[in-house]
């Protein structure tokens, strides 16, 4: 549902002014590349901090609570 909403916007942007949608169609995977790296430090963040609540709670779970 999500990408049909920014196909639509998308055409409504290309029937307002299309030099700009024709270079947000061109400009989108170079943003993407960008915040890939953005978005793996998320995922190794999220993954370190679910390993240490992990290690956290391990003797709550070994004792039963």
């Amino acid at each position: 549902m999500r990408i049909l909403g920014v196909f639509l916007l998308w055409c409504l942007l290309l029937a307002v002014c299309w030099p700009l949608a024709l270079l947000a169609l061109v400009l989108a995977p170079f943003v993407w590349l960008v915040a890939l790296p953005f978005r793996l430090v998320g995922v190794c963040l999220a993954a370190t901090f679910a390993l240490v609540r992990a290690l956290l709670f391990l003797p709550a779970r070994l004792l039963g609570g």
